[in-house]
């Protein structure tokens, strides 16, 4: 019922739905029942007066089996119809429930949650319970109400061949409970993490293909993919394994009534005074009896169904039960446009250190600051506790006099540009992915914002132009085609404070110069922080940071920087061999 009451809050205006489709259910359940006793009524006029005295009553009875059944079919199909409506229902509403949620995430979030893991978690889930909802749950009533009925009859008719049914009975139920037990639930947990974790990779190989063609590999260099294949091929068939006596025992038993009734029926017509009713009620039994098998095959249904739906829920409201960041409702408008790092330290959710400890900086409004450094050393975690992709642990972050904790996140995001080394663009036409930045913006703002962006080309040398759309129904660009349309997205937003994570890192030498051409249009005037490994692109800087592990390590000016012939000295160094590295003739000398 837990589960049901789950489930029900999704279901908002059809909430009736599913109440009125297991009542109609019930009564198709009882209908159902009904041809089997006008079959047995018919087997009895046989018997007893013969088929010349009593073929009208006969034919009375096979008329009503068959209106009987007829009825149970429609009511049982008004079931499945009011079952569905309910179970769409539920379905979308988890959906868009979820994604409501998820779209109120901090942003690092989605850097710890992959694409595959969040659509197989709230699509594939969602659909897990539609199943439940729209073909299990009618069955729920016909579970508890033929054994109930079907116990009356037999018992009605004759007490001793239904306690004889009573021993399959009780064995197949002994075998399901042992089958759906501790292992059986732990089972489930395995399996829908195998498939989460399967499907993750699945997306990530498939996003890999190109690599693995050009290298001429198999899915076998994928080894994340196929070890997620292989944990999940060896899980399911050690669970089937180890369930496929247990399971067989059960099959034989549930459909074997007819091999205890017989017996105690041969037994029983010793002495028997009217031993044509107990062979009359053994055939009422034998045509009974399937039903219990049938009944207990679909509880057993019922039943992992029901747990499928509860971890699915489980999973989906895991995932968009994250701790949300305080935010506020009204702050203070922001007028000054300098960033003040104040002994900021950080460290992610389960690490055992910190990615950043004890930051101390400035950006002036209208100044460059630079980071540099290794890889991991804690530049993009500096670049991301701006807009607040997370919460520092300690110290604060301030625009101008105000923390960023203390601004409302629409009133930070005005405020801050992003341009990322992968930048996105959305499956829709260009000019709606530009407008993402201000979807106000005029036609005269998209196109001057495309000329700062130097796009002009990219969007003269497509068919339709600006409304080409992107994506598999139109057409795809290149990485650095995608950065300039990105970097016209930021230009048109004009928010005053910029940041730059290794906007250049994938652009070929035109498309480096365009998009650099770009970003001296964006950054004039802004308050910018720039994330870079070619060295080059921070030589004018106002401040240059040297990030080494998760501390500032040296700071000042390029010039200053070599002066101190430090770690920046040794970068700048190395960085100059590697550019004017050229590939020259080896002479082999016998």
């Amino acid at each position: 019922m837990n589960t049901i009451q789950r489930l029900q809050t999704y279901m908002t205006g059809r909430k009736m739905l599913l109440p009125g489709a297991i009542l109609v259910s019930a009564i198709s359940t009882i209908a159902g029942i009904a041809p089997y006793l006008f079959i047995w009524l018919i087997v009895g006029e046989l018997f007893t007066k013969g088929i010349a005295n009593s073929s009208h009553q006969i034919e009375v009875y096979a008329w009503w089996a068959v209106v009987t059944a007829l009825t149970s079919m429609v009511l049982y199909f008004i079931a499945l119809t009011l079952s569905h409506l309910a179970a769409f229902r539920v379905e979308v509403n988890m959906r868009l429930a979820a994604m409501k949620r998820i779209v109120h995430h901090p942003l690092g979030f989605f850097d710890n949650n992959t694409s595959g893991r969040i659509r197989k978690i709230i699509d594939d889930n969602a659909s897990v319970t539609h199943g439940f909802i729209a073909h299990q749950l009618p069955d729920l009533a016909g579970t508890v109400l033929v054994p109930l009925a079907a116990f009356a009859l037999i018992f009605w008719f004759d007490w001793r061949l239904g306690l004889a049914c009573l021993i399959p009975i009780t064995i197949a139920l002994t075998t399901m409970k042992m089958m759906m037990g501790n292992k059986g639930q732990r089972f489930m947990k395995d399996y829908m993490n195998a498939l989460e974790q399967m499907n993750t990779e699945a997306v990530e190989y498939v996003r890999g293909i190109p690599v693995v063609k050009v290298f001429q590999q198999t899915v076998f260099s994928f080894k994340n993919f196929h070890k997620a294949i292989m944990n999940y091929h060896e899980m399911v068939l050690e669970h089937t394994k180890m369930w496929k006596r247990p399971m067989s025992f059960y099959t034989v038993i549930i459909n074997g009534f007819v091999f205890f009734l017989v017996p105690v029926t041969i037994l029983l017509l010793d002495g028997e005074a009217q031993p044509l009713d107990l062979i009359l009620n053994l055939f009422l039994f034998v045509l009974i009896t399937p039903v219990f098998s049938q009944t207990i095959m679909r509880s057993m249904y019922l039943s992992n169904a029901m747990k499928l739906a509860d971890e699915a829920l489980d999973r989906v409201e895991e995932l968009t039960d994250v701790p949300q960041l305080e935010t506020m409702r009204i702050s203070e408008p922001i007028t000054q446009y300098d960033v003040h790092f104040k002994q900021v330290s950080f460290s992610y959710p389960g690490a055992l250190s910190k990615a950043i400890d004890n930051i101390n900086f400035t950006i002036k409004a209208g100044q460059t600051v630079a980071l540099v450094g290794a890889s991991g050393s804690g530049k993009t975690t500096i670049a991301r506790l701006i807009p607040r992709f997370w919460d520092v642990d300690d110290g604060e972050i301030c625009i101008g006099k105000s923390n960023v904790k203390a601004i409302t996140p629409h009133q930070l995001m005005e405020q801050v540009a992003f341009v990322f080394q992968n930048s996105q663009l959305f499956k829709t036409s260009l000019l709606e992915n530009i407008r993402y930045g201000k979807p106000s913006a005029t036609q005269a703002e998209v196109e001057k914002a495309i000329d700062a962006a130097r796009c002009r080309d990219i969007i003269e040398k497509l068919p339709e132009g600006l409304n080409t759309k992107i994506g598999i129904e139109g057409t795809y660009l290149s990485g650095g085609e995608q950065q300039r349309i990105a970097l016209a997205r930021a230009i048109l937003k004009d928010a005053p404070i910029i940041i730059l994570d290794e906007a250049t890192a994938f652009a070929d030498p035109e498309n480096e110069h365009l998009i650099r051409e770009a970003l001296n249009q964006l950054t004039r005037g802004k308050t910018v922080l720039m994330i870079a490994h070619r060295l080059t692109s921070v030589k004018h800087a106002d401040q240059i940071l040297v990030i080494q592990n998760g501390q500032i390590a040296e700071q000042g000016t390029h010039s200053e920087l070599l002066n101190q012939k430090k770690i920046y000295h040794t970068m700048w160094k190395e960085y100059g061999k590697a550019t004017q590295w050229t590939i020259g003739e080896e002479v082999c000398h016998d």
